[in-house]
């Protein structure tokens, strides 16, 4: 199971089947859906099912996305971890907030708080980080957090191109 993680301002939890009406809310986001993707969640119940696929990743890997709640009254804000995709080699760097918390530092927070986990408790050197072409905000976050560009590619057969940044110590 994940462990808990604290910044000065967040709570990095493991995502619970509670968790659902927010995790709706959030990959049904219009910016989540343009740079992220659509998952197919349109009901409490897909919402359930992700966070059960979330937690199975979890516990097959060691490793997975958090929840990112704001130790000032416990509010979710987002999702931030660590995602091992069939089509990429190393270990991923994944993030999303909602929209009322951008430009006020938290995915910095939570990605570096993420990043000093992988790299302390995981042993992890190689981490990479994937963007859609135009989403210049995790693209800015990732030169702050260390990643560098690495090539633009299309990863999956009929997939988007994505640019790929790469972070080693």
């Amino acid at each position: 199971m994940l462990p808990a993680l604290e910044t000065g301002r967040l709570t990095l939890r493991r995502m619970e089947l509670g968790d659902a009406g927010f995790i709706l809310g959030l990959l049904n986001e219009p910016s989540f859906l343009l740079h992220i993707g659509d998952k197919g969640v349109r009901t409490g119940d897909d919402a359930r099912r992700y966070i059960e696929g979330v937690q199975a990743g979890d516990e097959r890997f060691g490793f997975g996305l958090w929840l990112v709640e704001r130790k000032d009254g416990g509010e979710p804000i987002g999702i931030c971890g660590l995602l091992k995709r069939d089509w990429l080699e190393d270990v991923d760097l994944g993030f999303a907030l909602r929209p009322a918390f951008w430009e006020r530092g938290y995915a910095f927070e939570a990605a570096s708080a993420v990043l000093a986990h992988a790299r302390g408790p995981l042993g992890r050197r190689r981490i990479v980080a994937i963007t859609s072409l135009e989403n210049e905000a995790s693209i800015q976050l990732l030169g702050k957090l260390g990643f560098r560009f690495e090539r633009v590619a299309r990863f999956t057969e009929g997939g988007d191109e994505l640019r790929l940044f790469a972070s080693e110590p």
